[in-house]
């Protein structure tokens, strides 16, 4: 009879035992491994975590962030493209001080005459007059001209380099001029500048300063147009590079509902969290190199990293006003200009910015207003 080893035996003694999974661990654990995520069990998109996000988180580890690990961020790998508008076309801050007065119209005038003569902006004129469009004016008329600084638009600037001339927030400038959907600047267009003058010699340091957001992204990163120039037209792949001043066409109505980005699991919901702080979309937790997919169609308006906290980011127009962004991706793989379709891969997950655990940042956007991606996104039974 031959005899058992002590290996043997105790290999043969433990399949006996039933295996209990280890409960979560916390961050001080160590991060888990890098092509895992809390979200691979049940429903991945719909098992919530609690309101106060993520310190209850109930994955397996919450990474440690990288500076606690003595590591370096990893850069975001994107396709070769020139700099924003913004950088590309810096603006002066020239604006024209003009004081508050009263203009007679006069024979052959007209509100783009009244505006050049007296350096306020058609826009401001009409709407302190009530003037509807087109904006007919009559000889005679006594009309009122508001007074402030107002900066004229020349071809390819952008609302954020203006902004940053002046170091104000762009969101001021746009509250300012009552701007609107699509939010496009015309070249010879007269912006109102809120606030007192300040001194040139600080422009550079303001500009330096300024923190883009989101928002600003989606309302001032299209340069000025030209009446007469058409701007171009989208373009199927990415092998277009499109030069950072050229205006883009955007879609008009949005072709059908919104379909999910990634497959993973909601770590970070829509709205305020525990601690007061508020979350304009949702954090979905992904493996790294997860394809991101377009959740419509329409055209690429923005991709780059100019946003810190969101890393590597896309934005795409889909018409009636309806904005995706997708954020933190460590790779970008389309072009701004670059039509896509509903489904189609825009770049691979990451955690870009200030993202603590691999995922994708998603939100959807009417106008200005953030929209709670799970109220247009498709349930899953």
């Amino acid at each position: 009879m031959r005899r058992i080893g002590p290996a043997v035996a105790v290999l043969a003694l433990s399949a006996c035992i039933p295996s209990i999974e280890a409960a979560p661990q916390r961050a001080e654990r160590g991060p888990p491994p890098r092509d895992t995520y809390a979200g691979d069990r049940g429903d991945p998109r719909f098992a919530y975590p609690p309101r106060s996000d993520d310190d209850s988180y109930p994955g397996p580890t919450r990474p440690i962030p990288y500076a606690d690990r003595g590591e370096t961020r990893p850069a975001v790998v994107a396709l070769s493209a020139p700099p924003p508008a913004w950088e590309a076309r810096p603006v002066d801050a020239d604006a024209r001080t003009v004081a508050e007065g009263s203009y007679v119209v006069a024979p052959g005038d007209t509100l783009t005459r009244i505006a050049d003569r007296t350096g306020a902006g058609t826009d401001a004129i009409a709407r302190a007059n009530a003037l509807d469009p087109p904006f007919a004016v009559r000889s005679g008329q006594r009309l009122r001209i508001p007074g402030g600084r107002y900066h004229f638009v020349r071809a390819g600037q952008t609302g954020i380099a203006i902004a940053r001339a002046y170091g104000i927030e762009w969101s001021r400038i746009v509250t300012a001029n009552v701007l609107a959907e699509p939010y496009k600047l015309r070249v010879g267009q007269r912006l109102a500048i809120p606030g007192p003058a300040t001194g040139s010699s600080r422009a550079a340091e303001r500009a330096a300063a300024f923190t883009l957001d989101v928002d600003d992204i989606l309302t001032g990163a299209q340069p000025a147009q030209v009446a007469s120039a058409a701007p171009a037209r989208p373009a199927p792949t990415a092998r277009r590079v499109l030069p950072a001043t050229t205006p883009v066409v955007t879609p008009a109505r949005l072709a059908g509902g919104f379909a999910w980005p990634v497959d993973g699991r909601v770590v970070k919901r829509f709205g305020a969290g525990a601690s007061g702080e508020r979350s304009d979309g949702i954090k979905i937790a992904v493996p790294l190199q997860t394809p991101i997919r377009a959740a419509a169609d329409g055209v690429v308006v923005y991709v780059g990293d100019r946003v810190p906290a969101l890393g590597g980011l896309v934005m795409i127009k889909h018409g009636d006003g309806w904005t995706s962004v997708y954020g933190h991706a460590a790779r970008l793989l389309v072009r701004r200009g670059q039509s896509v379709r509903r489904g189609e891969t825009i770049g691979l997950s990451g955690e870009s910015g200030f993202a603590d655990r691999p995922e994708l940042h998603f939100e959807l956007r009417r106008g200005r207003a953030p929209v709670d991606p799970l109220r247009e996104l498709p349930r899953v039974s």
